[in-house]
């Protein structure tokens, strides 16, 4: 089927859906309270009051994708692709959103950044996190540097942890196992095991929340064709202390760890190989918050440890640290207008260490002392909400960097909101620009690191509009057009010598995102979403032009869901190293389409959820990326059970 035809018939079914809630209306309840959004303005504002479309995953849609990871349930957002996560357990993953890197998606975890500064694309790795910690997700695509900073270029994937109950005593445990095989193996061993437990509570002004997860995965090798599987191991323990000392003013306090280990293969020759990853992360932090009259003061200052080794035939040992502090004083002029103003600082730093050709020992690659960076940035935001319509979001932010020096980026994002009997009509527009810092690893590795890099800088155009149904249906379809200058590459500067350089030439991505949430009928819910992209050659690998997500949600009655997902994935561009050329060669992957099942049934008054998944059930054969395994059809059954 021609693409753009494919396009615009997932755009009129979405309509059709839309219409079809909308006709319901009358033989409907009202239970869905106003949304709030957070991510777009650090405020509580209704989502008809936002200007930017925000995708909110919130605690309630997390029950319905029990058994997923973190970076599986953000790969099935409108624009955003993750690449791996239906590979071997221990792949790599890459965030592509909007034509972006990973470099230019930002994670954040309870208001605070986290970044790796010894990953050469200073990315946090979702393979660190554990599902079962998180309470909601929100994700706001396009610029926003304006108001977290660099790295904010496509997207914020804004992660909030589970926090305390109002009960003295909480607790939680959730347990599955499962299959994990590829689509010409029909054993259907159990090879997949996940557990957590968590223990939460209130007394007084006091509240606690503890939690601990392990996950350990074999069965499928790295490679496709690979003879021996590549197991995954990982651990997580999170504790979290918080204290009320008065109306005004309350504490809280984290400590986290965070460990995995991972075999993989030689993924040159797409050989079997003993390699292994192990990466470990180690994150304290505190926040405390001042409520005055009209605003609130906050600070969240974070220290992130992170060690990394690998084990191959290039062995090589990483270290990092960062240290972040954020403070911002968020004001209420009244109930229109809304001001943000603070200060974001960063201290990163990082060493490496590698054995030298024909020597047998660790020497230092990069020395910590001179692999270091501080940035402070002051930045502003305002949010002006008028009573007929209009609403403003614009923000400035001043970056100021050890290395390079300052830089500004700034946004405005005016929308117009007209209420309609059945609901409102939204149109919406920005123009945001962001920046991203070089990382440490292209400063000051001493073969190729350059410290005279710039950042890389992008400018992000949206127009879209979105229509809400009272409560019963959601519509929006936002065109995006993003352009990246200063782009930083690997570049050979001649004898096969290799720099990190900024590069003259632009790039630009562009295209439209369509998302579609209805109430079909009183226990039938569909969640629609598709995404077209074009771009430019050189920014086009593994990015599928088409990509569509669906779900239908049934609640056969009060204790019983159950679930059907397809996800399509347009054909993709992937490069191959080429060993006799010495360069890279493309290579075109298949699209391919998957369909899963999710069913959960509550017991003994709800306190226990029993739940199951058959995923790609008709074991399609496909690859993420070229010459590595992925998953074929595969079952996981657990259960989660509250005291």
């Amino acid at each position: 089927m021609n693409k753009t035809k494919l396009f615009c018939s997932i755009f009129f079914t979405g309509m059709l859906s839309v219409g079809f809630a909308q006709k319901q209306t009358d033989s409907l309840e009202v239970e869905k309270l106003d949304e709030v959004v957070v991510t777009d303005s650090r405020f509580q504002l209704k989502r008809e009051n936002s200007g930017k479309v925000i995708t909110k995953i919130t605690s309630k849609d997390l029950e319905k994708l029990q058994g997923q990871s973190i970076a599986e349930i953000i790969g099935r957002t409108a624009g955003v692709e993750v690449n791996g996560v239906r590979s071997n357990a221990g792949q790599n993953l890459s965030y592509f959103v909007r034509g972006g890197r990973n470099r230019q998606v930002l994670i954040m975890i309870d208001g605070v950044q986290v970044t790796d500064p010894s990953q050469i694309a200073n990315d946090y790795d979702l393979r660190l996190l554990n599902a079962d910690q998180v309470e909601s997700i929100e994700i706001l695509k396009g610029a926003s540097s304006t108001l977290y900073g660099t790295g904010a270029a496509t997207a914020i994937i804004n992660i909030k942890l589970k926090g305390a109950t109002k009960k003295a005593f909480n607790l939680n445990l959730r347990s599955s196992l499962g299959t994990n095989q590829s689509s010409d193996e029909n054993n259907y061993a159990i090879e997949d095991f996940r557990n957590s437990v968590s223990l939460n509570g209130s007394v007084g002004k006091f509240n606690y929340f503890a939690s601990f997860g392990q996950q350990f995965t074999d069965g499928l090798s790295a490679i496709k064709g690979g003879s021996e599987s590549d197991a995954f191991n990982s651990y997580n323990g999170n504790l979290r202390l918080g204290y009320r000392f008065s109306n005004s003013f309350k504490l809280n306090t984290y400590a986290s760890f965070d460990k995995y280990k991972a075999d993989f293969d030689d993924s040159f020759g797409m050989l079997d190989a003993d390699n292994v990853s192990n990466s470990k992360q180690y994150r304290i932090g505190i926040s405390p918050e001042y409520k005055y009259n009209k605003g609130r003061i906050t600070i969240n200052a974070a220290y992130n440890e992170v060690e990394r080794d690998i084990e191959s035939s290039f062995p090589s040992m990483f270290n990092a640290q960062s240290f972040i502090v954020d403070a911002f004083n968020r004001y209420n002029f009244s109930d229109k207008f809304y001001t943000v103003l603070g200060v974001n600082f960063q201290d990163n730093q990082m060493e490496s260490f590698s054995i030298p050709f024909g020597e047998s020992d660790f020497s230092q690659a990069i020395n910590p002392e001179m692999a270091q960076f501080t940035i402070t940035d002051p930045y502003s935001n305002l949010v002006y909400v008028s009573d007929y319509g209009l609403n403003i979001n614009a923000g400035l932010r001043l970056n100021n960097h050890s290395e390079y020096g300052s830089h500004l980026v700034y946004s405005l994002n005016p929308s117009y909101k007209v209420d309609l009997d059945f609901g409102y009509l939204k149109g919406l527009a920005s123009y945001s620009t962001a920046f991203i810092t070089p990382s440490l690893f292209q400063l000051f590795e001493p073969s190729y690191g350059n410290t005279d890099l710039e950042p890389e800088e992008n400018q992000t155009i949206e127009v879209g509009a979105e229509v809400s149904i009272k409560d019963k249906a959601t519509f929006s379809l936002v065109y995006f057009n993003r352009n990246e200058d200063n782009f930083i590459d690997f570049v050979d500067t001649g004898g096969f010598v290799f720099q990190y350089q900024n590069i003259d030439e632009s790039f630009t991505a562009s295209g439209l995102e369509f998302v579609a949430q209805a109430k079909l009928a009183k226990a039938l819910d569909i969640n629609l979403n598709a995404t077209y992209t074009s771009l430019d050659e050189d920014l086009s690998l593994r990015i599928p032009e088409i990509k569509v997500n669906t779900r239908l949600d049934y609640q056969v009655c009060e204790s019983t869901l159950v679930s059907l997902s397809y996800q399509y994935n347009d054909e993709r561009e992937d490069a191959v190293f080429n060993s006799m050329t010495f360069e890279n060669d493309a290579v075109t992957l298949n699209s391919y389409g998957l369909l899963d099942f999710y069913i959960s049934h509550k017991i003994s008054n709800g306190k226990m959820t029993l739940f199951a998944n058959v995923t790609n059930i008709f074991n399609e054969e496909y690859q993420e990326l070229f010459g590595f395994s992925t998953r074929g059809r595969g079952v996981n059954l657990g259960f989660s059970l509250s005291l």
